[in-house]
């Protein structure tokens, strides 16, 4: 993994279609490229062995303490880097505790290779998709002490217009996986950004009953219970869903 999460994709990346059904219709699967092999109203679009200088970037934003939301975020990006044209880069916010706090707290060591983020970075994005667990129902102190940072940015209006998401982790099922994601829309109100929510274009997935599922129309989302849960396929499915349908809406807002 490269500077930034890896801004170069990988040489492995299958060719995709972007359609307007990439963005997936209510009820039905998620859509793959080769669902749309004999869909003459699609454009196949080859990959390409690096990004372009002027790809399109969605900054993948993110807090994670044990892994949950950062597991999130890594499967995200490989949608955003699965549509041609557009590209993620992973970046974490400041952490607020101590090294000793968290020692205390067991929490894993960091990825080296994920980058802090600063405020001013934010308006070299093209789309954000912002990630944290959530604390009583609302977003981690540490993602709202990043956006209380943002305040020259919206004095400016620097954010104005840029298309932003939500994806979350709680603890149970009852912790907040939509009001967290709730509660963080006026962040992006007073900025001016645009919310994108995934809403049901995840398909059948959206509607299975034979699991246990974080997400919702907000956004993707895990639940960790008492920390040893990890995402579940379905979970991750869901995120790279979401990456690959902020890629489609950010690359149609760029051709308006």
């Amino acid at each position: 993994m490269g500077k930034g999460g890896g801004c170069v994709p990988s040489k492995k990346k299958q060719p995709v279609v972007i359609s307007d059904d990439s963005l997936g219709r209510p009820g039905e699967a998620p859509i793959r490229a080769e669902d749309h092999a004999t869909n003459s109203a699609a454009t196949t679009i080859p990959a390409t062995e690096s990004i372009a200088p002027s790809a399109l970037k969605i900054f993948i934003v993110f807090y994670s303490m044990y892994g949950h939301v950062e597991g999130l975020a890594k499967r995200m990006k490989k949608g955003v880097d699965g549509v041609d044209g557009v590209e993620a880069v992973l970046f974490r916010v400041p952490e607020t505790l101590t090294a000793d706090v968290l020692e205390q707290m067991k929490a894993p060591p960091m990825d080296a290779e994920i980058p802090v983020i600063s405020a001013v970075q934010l308006t070299e994005a093209d789309g954000l998709l912002f990630g944290f667990p959530t604390r009583y129902g609302s977003m981690a102190a540490q993602m709202k002490a990043f956006f209380d940072s943002t305040g020259q940015l919206w004095k400016e209006q620097k954010l104005a217009g840029k298309p932003a998401g939500f994806f979350v982790s709680t603890g149970t099922q009852g912790g907040g996986q939509e009001t967290t994601a709730w509660t963080a829309i006026t962040q992006l109100a007073h900025h001016g950004m645009l919310f994108v929510p995934v809403g049901y274009t995840f398909g059948a997935g959206m509607f299975k009953m034979d699991s246990i599922r974080g997400g919702s129309p907000y956004g993707a989302g895990v639940y960790a219970g008492d920390g040893t849960r990890g995402p579940s396929e379905t979970e991750l499915a869901l995120a790279e869903h979401q990456g690959k349908y902020m890629a489609a809406i950010v690359k149609r807002l760029a051709k308006v």
